[in-house]
């Protein structure tokens, strides 16, 4: 047990880049590359002090050099195309794709090569690629910068995809993903990154497994199951549905695919209610599955029907008020809950 004068508390970002640094002095065969990673010219303290725009990588270069930590040309084809190549020839490459939005460039690279050498040739070779994206609405930063989309990394096999929560299960998810010899896709929701969470976050390497959800509080009259930042939302809206006087589970996800199937069954199966809160775009999406799964698996256990809590089915907007409105928050939350508890 971890004493709360032993608490060590890291930002989201700082947990992402102990990971790295780690993996990178253990293993020779881990590289990063990325547009801007490196700070790009030759001054050492800027190359110290930057870190790519999400400062994941920051300091890294400094210590590991530019053999080891690569800034890229503004061609995500082309760079992917590097890492599955490196992947596939015996190295264990991050490719840091800025945003998720700029996948479409380089789609081909990740589920026409990465997710299915490993099958074409038999088994005999492996792809350990790891790719660190960022998601998420919430940053006033306009619709090609924005969005989520981690369903459609789902849809394909060979890939396995991670969201983490917290900075406790970031740095045990990246450093899982990693290790792995099957492409990971890691999506770090930028509204997470720069926030402190109350979890000791261990100086050691640890791993999350990929593939297990996490019960972050137990209850019996309705689960909430959040993804990466609407893990963080449906914790909000818990603690005010208990001042109402529900028992309220919340069951973070984390991991897409493969997923914990059996994890949100067995919450269903207690709690008879579930509420799914997800970030990404209604049609075909998580919350959609996880609601066929429900319907189809626990239908006799269930007192409701699933309720889904999404964005509207359009575009993320720039404008600050209005994309408040985009983002799911407590009080959608709390309002679909209701309307199945009462």
């Amino acid at each position: 047990m971890v004493q709360a004068k032993d608490i060590r508390q890291i930002s989201y970002i700082q947990a992402i880049n102990e990971s790295l640094r780690y993996e990178l002095e253990t293993d020779s065969n881990v590289i990063i590359m990325g547009e801007d990673i490196a700070g790009g010219g030759e001054r050492e303290d800027f190359q110290d002090a930057w870190g790519g725009p999400m400062r994941l990588t920051k300091g890294l270069v400094g210590q590991f050099g530019r053999e080891r930590i690569r800034d890229t040309p503004i061609s995500e084809t082309g760079f992917m195309g590097a890492g599955v190549g490196a992947a596939a020839s015996g190295l264990r490459p991050v490719v840091d794709l800025m945003y998720v939005s700029f996948f479409g460039v380089c789609a081909d690279q990740i589920t026409n090569n990465a997710a299915k050498m490993h099958f074409m040739f038999g088994g005999k070779v492996k792809v350990p690629l790891t790719i660190m994206t960022g998601i998420g609405a919430g940053t006033n930063s306009a619709a090609q910068h924005s969005e989520t989309l981690y369903s459609i990394f789902t849809h394909f096999p060979g890939l396995k995809c991670v969201v983490p929560s917290n900075p406790y299960n970031a740095k045990g998810l990246m450093t899982a993903a990693i290790r792995d010899d099957d492409p990971v896709i890691v999506f770090n929701n930028r509204q997470l990154m720069g926030l402190r969470f109350d979890d000791h976050v261990p100086e050691d390497t640890y791993t999350v497994e990929i593939g297990k959800s996490e019960i972050k509080q137990e209850g019996t009259d309705i689960t909430l199951l959040g993804i990466g930042f609407t893990t963080r939302v449906c914790m909000e809206a818990a603690q005010e549905l208990e001042v109402q006087g529900y028992s309220v589970e919340v069951l973070d996800l984390l991991s897409l695919s493969p997923m914990d199937e059996e994890g949100i069954l067995d919450s269903v199966r207690k709690t008879r209610k579930i509420v799914i809160v997800d970030e990404d775009y209604p049609r075909c999406s998580m919350a959609t599955d996880i609601s066929a799964l429900v319907a189809e698996e626990a239908f006799d256990y269930l007192d409701a029907p699933p309720k889904r809590v999404t964005p509207p089915h359009t575009l993320v907007p720039y404008s600050r008020p209005i994309e408040a409105l985009f983002v799911p928050d407590k009080e959608k939350v709390i309002s679909a809950a209701l309307e199945i508890l009462e």
